[in-house]
């Protein structure tokens, strides 16, 4: 038999008050506590979830699909205890799931596991990408001059422009700043 691991979230369908966020005090966890009867409450939801885990474990074994029960998460459905959910990470699980789901609920219900219905659901898949930043941002670093051609167009200006001229004087004091 495998040793099967438990996340110590609890996933979203589960009846359970939903869990406060990391900004929240220290009594609004008190209040998650009350809401889901305590510790008790949330260490019952848990091995029953593990109890789910084991038993689909055993069931997928006899039926040949052992090697797909790390890749699901089971649970109740919120406000049912005979509609199991199991969410899969790939269409392909889920398809071989669909098509076993008979032998499924009846190897389940042999191991004490009473479920009328089992509805399979994707996983949203997470981002497999993270946006880092580079060490040496370019963006973030003032320009040092201008370009060949920048240069060239400003200094075509400058010839172009009155000698006593306001806008040639600043012309000149950018091409001054920009050449160092």
């Amino acid at each position: 038999m495998k040793t099967l691991s438990l996340s110590p979230v609890t996933p979203f369908f589960m009846n359970s008050a939903p869990k406060p966020s990391r900004k929240h005090k220290a009594y609004d966890w008190l209040d998650y506590l009350r809401k889901s009867n305590g510790l008790g409450g949330i260490l019952a939801k848990t091995e029953d979830l593990a109890r789910i885990k084991s038993a689909l474990g055993i069931a997928l074994d006899k039926l040949g699909l052992g090697h797909l029960s790390p890749k699901i998460d089971a649970g109740w459905h919120s406000g049912s205890q005979d509609e199991l959910f199991l969410l899969v990470s790939s269409a392909s699980i889920a398809s071989r799931l669909q098509q076993n789901l008979p032998s499924l609920i009846n190897e389940l219900s042999k191991l004490g596991l009473k479920c009328s219905t089992i509805k399979v659901k994707m996983k949203p898949t997470p981002a497999g990408w993270e946006v880092k930043p580079r060490a040496n941002d370019q963006q973030h670093r003032k320009p040092q001059g201008f370009n060949a051609i920048a240069k060239k167009s400003w200094e075509e200006l400058l010839e172009k422009l009155a000698p006593d001229s306001e806008l040639r004087k600043t012309v000149e004091r950018l091409l001054q700043h920009k050449a160092k």
